[in-house]
């Protein structure tokens, strides 16, 4: 569908389409294609096929994708991950979450928001540096749960993610987060082999949680 090429490359995307191939991005953000390259559909299977393709022959990826200035396609996430919320909003998380990840006090977050009506954080920090910041300050008190309560330790994640909120429409940004204490881990099947989050697991395993966050709007 698209091709970085030799002489016209750009890391980070996927290219420009390929000869006599359309790409185009929908209203919801996902990756369209017609041309050539898209197959007839699936074997006997209709149903499947009309899913898949549309009326007029785009087929739709299952990506969510934008291209950037020069024409080059950029995947972010996958359709099926978007967060709708109750104002209808379509928000694709994994492009909060990569901007989040790039922080060094954040180990491991789950971006949230489904039918609600704000956009929040399941974040389980990297204690590792937290432990300097808690020096820095003077807080003696540095076991997990402790550090996650602490009204420094709190700011200190606002603050991170206020910046890295910043190039985000007020709709997409991270508005409240929730310090957890334990990692997710493979072993209490919250992550995959490959170490991906299951967005399901801990969303009902931290029901609890969430629905405390939600319970009082965020602050302005």
């Amino acid at each position: 569908m698209t091709l970085n090429s030799l002489d016209s490359f750009k890391f980070g995307t996927v290219g420009h389409p390929i000869k006599d191939v359309e790409v185009k991005i929908d209203e919801d953000g996902e990756i369209l294609n017609r041309g050539p390259n898209t197959m007839k559909g699936y074997f006997k299977n209709e149903g499947a096929t009309r899913e898949s393709i549309d009326a007029d022959g785009w087929f739709h990826t299952g990506d969510i994708g934008e291209f950037d200035e020069d024409g080059f396609l950029k995947i972010t996430d996958r359709k099926k991950n978007l967060i709708v919320t109750s104002g209808g909003k379509n928000v694709a998380p994994a492009a909060l979450e990569n901007a989040l990840i790039t922080s060094k006090y954040i180990e491991q977050l789950l971006v949230i928001g489904d039918n609600r009506n704000f956009i929040s954080a399941l974040i389980v920090p990297s204690f590792e540096a937290l432990e300097e910041f808690a020096v820095e300050k003077g807080i003696t008190e540095t076991s997990p749960d402790e550090l996650c309560r602490n009204s420094d330790v709190q700011a200190l994640f606002d603050e991170e993610i206020a910046a890295a909120m910043e190039n985000f429409a007020r709709y997409e940004r991270v508005r409240k987060c929730e310090l957890l204490a334990k990692e997710w881990t493979i072993a209490d099947n919250e992550l995959t082999p490959t170490l991906k989050v299951k967005r399901k697991v801990v969303v009902e395993r931290y029901k609890y949680v969430i629905d405390a966050m939600y319970a009082a709007p965020p602050e302005e």
